[in-house]
This record gives structure tokens, C-alpha cells and sequence, in this order.
């Protein structure tokens, strides 16, 4: 008897560890089909994110928990003598809430916000990321081929104190896309030229 009690403990103690290794697995960040645009004021970056939430941030956001998601933005140069020099490094901040009276999810980004009925609406949202505007026209060297670099990741250090130390210490909040690299080779902006005016001569009067 004792064995097969020893046996069947065994089982569900082994069933605990699974559930709790997929709730950590089922929580993940990816980046698909990160590219950079041309523009007029210089390159626009754009990409999709695949977000999934574990039932604990999907707790918190309902209790009221404001989450901090942070786009890192990087762009470097190989240099044969030296470590890789650093040309742009770039930060871009979503908060995602709840608020009870409203009973709607808000994402909002700098002074811009909008407001959904569900979280999979505020995720599919949050998910795209574009024309965001991070090599501005001098920043770069057209012809010279650079490491262009993304990522998403849920910041903790900009939530309360009281709470960082318990969510530090829970791998359920440790959030982050790897991150996504590519070569990125530069061209010339041209900026299309407005078409000239033409003066349209003046009617000749008639001299009769």
C-alpha cells in the first residue's frame, strides 16, 4: 500500500512540475518579418510580434496592473579592429490596462492611446508594429551595410517597487523576445522633386 501511495504522490508531483513548465512556456514573445522603409525624414521600421500571455499577466492586467511592454530598436557596424560600434539605439514604450468602470483594455504609447472591448483586441494591436521612425536622414552612410537588430520585452523596472520584487523573483513575468538580426544596407533618399510650375501666359486682349 505504501508504495503505490508513494507511487501515486510521485505521479502528481510530477503532473505539478508539467503544468507549472507549460504555464512558463505558454508565455513567450517572438518577431516575424522585421523590415525598414524609406521615407523623407529616413528609414521607418515595421514588424509583427507574436505575444502570449500566461493566465498570471492575464490576472494582472484584470486586477488593475498596468504592463510596460518596451521595443528596442538597434543598428551597428562591424569594425575589423574593435568591437562593433553602436550607431543607433532606440526605445519605444506600450502600456497596456484595464479599467474596471470603462470595462475596456487601454494601449497607449507617449501621449497616444486607444481603448478596446476585449485583451485580444489590445494584443492584435500591440502585436503590429509600424512605420516607426528610427534612422533619421544623417545617421547613416547609403552603400555602407550595417546589423540591423529588434526586440519586445515586458519591462519590470517601470512598475511599482513593491511590486518588482515579487515579479523578479516569478519566472511567469520574465517576458522577452529574442532578438531578431538582419543585414541592412542603406540606399541615397531621394526626395521627389514637386513638379514646376509652369506660368501660364496671360489671355492677349483683344485689340479690337
Amino acid at each position: 500500500m505504501r508504495y503505490w501511495r508513494r507511487l501515486l504522490n510521485a505521479w502528481l508531483c510530477g503532473l505539478l512540475l508539467l503544468s507549472g513548465s507549460s504555464t512558463i512556456l505558454a508565455s513567450d514573445i517572438s518577431v516575424r518579418n522585421p523590415v525598414l522603409s524609406p521615407s523623407d525624414e529616413g528609414y521607418l521600421l515595421s514588424a509583427d510580434f507574436n505575444i502570449n500571455l500566461n493566465a498570471r499577466l492575464d490576472d494582472a492586467i484584470a486586477r488593475g496592473v498596468t504592463l510596460y511592454f518596451v521595443v528596442d530598436f538597434e543598428l551597428t557596424r562591424a569594425r575589423w579592429y574593435w568591437l562593433d560600434e553602436q550607431v543607433i539605439s532606440r526605445s519605444q514604450t506600450f502600456q497596456l490596462s484595464y479599467h474596471a468602470l470603462t470595462r475596456q483594455y487601454r494601449l497607449s504609447s507617449g501621449a497616444l492611446h486607444q481603448s478596446f472591448t476585449s485583451l485580444d483586441d489590445a494584443q492584435r494591436i500591440l502585436s503590429r508594429l509600424r512605420n516607426w521612425l528610427v534612422l533619421e536622414r544623417g545617421a547613416f552612410r547609403p552603400g555602407e551595410s550595417y546589423q540591423a537588430a529588434v526586440r519586445m520585452r515586458l519591462d519590470l523596472s517601470q512598475m511599482p517597487k513593491t511590486f518588482q520584487v515579487n515579479a523578479l523573483a516569478n519566472r511567469d513575468w520574465n517576458l522577452s523576445s529574442e532578438w531578431a538580426r538582419w543585414i541592412f544596407t542603406p540606399s541615397e533618399l531621394v526626395v521627389p522633386l514637386l513638379p514646376t510650375a509652369v506660368p501660364v501666359p496671360a489671355a492677349a486682349s483683344d485689340s479690337r
